[in-house]
């Protein structure tokens, strides 16, 4: 196994999401462990300029670019701006995602087709535009998707979210077996409940939460904390480095409750 600061030294990655909370935490990880080559993508321009001032300090040549998931245009520019830039982009995170609320019997059209086309389709064609670049390379790379616990089944007011990210997991597996031959290996991360700014967004905006909520969400969980960026995101350095072996094709469960147990 190589050395962990050092294993990133040859990665250039694309990150969606990665102006806060996972996105963000992952590319710090991979800045951490030697990566300086990183291609930020998210909706925040401001807290995206801030991540790439961060991750300058640590040695990485990063740039943020503002990107809408359902704009299928902007993500295949956004791949062939970062290849263009970057030179060998090696590594794709799909970490970028719309978490709204709707139940099998209020979801309109439009929040359907938002949803999908920013949690299934915008991943879809940047994995289309990096494993096109991979294959003109001559074949490697990896893609790491974050999806949720909830693409086992989720809540009934995540309906449309938990179908997206069931269809993701789907794609995830579909494009690990189509590739594998060309060594590009794709794998996938399915957190549950974590603590991020987006999570203290959608908590007060669709629950009316208020200040105190996260410590009060905490003390109710079997390990005493919700699902933190900065651990998981050194699952998914190792899923992207080199490290990571023959490992494709992968739904990692990120959890502390089992999926399929019940209460005894």
């Amino acid at each position: 196994m190589a050395d962990c600061l050092n294993r990133h030294t040859e990665t250039a990655a694309i990150v969606t999401g990665g102006a806060q909370g996972v996105g963000y935490a992952i590319a710090r990880q991979l800045a951490q462990e030697g990566c300086t080559r990183l291609y930020l993508a998210g909706r925040d321009v401001a807290k995206g300029e801030r991540a790439v001032a961060e991750l300058k300090e640590l040695g990485a040549v990063a740039r943020f670019v503002a990107l809408d998931l359902q704009d299928v245009d902007a993500c295949l520019g956004m791949v062939d701006a970062a290849v263009a830039e970057l030179g060998n982009v090696n590594a794709l995170v799909n970490a970028a995602a719309l978490g709204a609320r709707g139940t099998l019997l209020d979801t309109s059209v439009e929040l359907w087709d938002q949803m999908f086309n920013t949690n299934v389709r915008g991943p879809f064609f940047l994995m289309q535009g990096f494993v096109k670049h991979r294959l003109d390379r001559g074949g490697g790379g990896a893609i790491v998707n974050i999806l949720s616990q909830c693409a086992h089944c989720g809540q009934s007011y995540l309906s449309p979210y938990s179908s997206s990210k069931g269809a993701l997991a789907t794609l995830t597996k579909n494009v690990a077996n189509a590739y594998r031959n060309n060594r590009v290996r794709c794998n996938a991360i399915l957190p549950g409940w974590m603590d991020t700014p987006g999570e203290d967004g959608t908590q007060r905006k669709y629950h009316g939460a208020t200040d105190g909520w996260l410590e009060r969400a905490e003390a109710g969980q079997p390990m005493g904390q919700l699902c933190k960026p900065h651990q998981l995101a050194g699952l998914a350095s190792y899923l992207l480095s080199p490290d990571a072996g023959v490992m494709t094709g992968a739904l990692i469960d990120y959890d502390q409750n089992v999926p399929g147990a019940y209460p005894e």
